[in-house]
């Protein structure tokens, strides 16, 4: 039976990709914080379906000792590096916790999987962020990475670190360009599922508006489940590459906001208000990418269409909702 260790376990795609891996026989470890471990109900709540098939430790990102420790204890033959602080706009807010625990940690996991399982197969999960102002269109891995946020160049060290220990020494480790991914697991944080919880209550009664920023940015959007199975498909491989994983379409906020409104049959004309508050200092406002070497070195493609995605969300929404008020 093969052995997984995942960082980020407790996330959108943490929790799908456990649930992939155990759905093919593998033994999950995760690693989680130990408040998690302390208010599983809350913070774990993605993974209760099927915690009790999990093992997960208590580590820090922030603290190479723990990380280490898991990794000895472990002995995974596949580590799948998910977790980061992922939320873009909180990135300017504090840019010092985002680059200390998004490039420290990443160091950190390499440190340790160098020094106790060289073997080990590893995943980063680098982000179509580290493109930002993009240089052309779409992007492919060979497009030169101009980032626009702590996060993106947050992940740009990540990526660099990643493709080091591979060239230097000799670790099988595979970056991830992923496009913005989405679910009925996505953070309440996240545009996407800000429109689509909105949307929810508004049909529901329980909210009038929803405020939002900048309607015009374009992004690549594709279902998280499918993203996961590129990870796993990467680590499948021979040779460790780097992937842009993506859909090759492209759609406005105002898109995703109109398709989740005319989802129940409401126009977002009546219910979306702007706030500038919401604005980016340095906006990206084109994000498209070309997954063409995924589909031929990796055979991955995207099934889910967009507008398949936008329901599939708000209908999520709108049963959770609907189960809570009854009660």
């Amino acid at each position: 039976m093969k052995r997984a260790l995942i960082t980020g376990i407790t996330g959108q795609d943490g929790s799908y990709l456990a649930e992939l891996l155990l759905a093919k026989g593998y033994e999950v470890h995760g690693i989680v914080r130990r408040v998690a471990m302390e208010d599983p109900e809350h913070r774990l709540w993605r993974l209760l379906p099927f915690k009790d098939q999990l093992h997960l430790h208590a580590a820090s990102l922030e603290s190479y000792p723990s990380i280490y420790q898991v990794f000895c204890k472990v002995r995974p033959q596949e580590c799948y590096h998910l977790a980061a602080q992922s939320f873009v706009a909180y990135s300017f807010e504090d840019e010092f916790s985002t680059l200390n625990t998004n490039i420290n940690g990443t160091h950190y996991v390499l440190a340790a999987l160098r020094e106790s399982v060289p073997d080990c197969r590893f995943y980063f999960a680098a982000s179509s962020e580290m493109f930002g102002r993009v240089r052309e269109t779409p992007q492919t891995e060979r497009t030169p990475f101009h980032p626009r946020s702590a996060y993106g160049i947050s992940k740009v060290a990540g990526f660099e670190l990643t493709r080091n220990y591979r060239e230097a020494y000799g670790l099988k480790a595979w970056s991830g360009i992923l496009y913005n991914h989405e679910s009925p697991r996505r953070g309440f944080e996240f545009v996407t599922r800000k429109i689509t919880s909105h949307v929810a209550k508004i049909k529901l009664g329980l909210a009038k508006e929803v405020s939002l920023g900048n309607l015009d940015a374009r992004r690549d959007w594709g279902d998280a489940r499918e993203y996961v199975g590129a990870m796993w498909t990467m680590l499948q491989q021979e040779e460790p590459d780097d992937y842009v994983i993506a859909t090759g379409e492209q759609h406005s906020v105002r898109e995703f906001a109109e398709a989740a409104f005319a989802s129940v049959g409401l126009d977002y004309r009546n219910h979306v208000t702007l706030d500038p508050q919401l604005l980016r200092p340095a906006e990206v406002e084109l994000l498209l990418g070309d997954a063409s070497k995924a589909k031929q070195k990796l055979g991955w493609s995207c099934q889910a269409t967009f507008k398949e995605l936008v329901k599939d969300m708000v209908e999520a929404d709108l049963l959770a909702l609907s189960t809570s008020r009854c009660q």
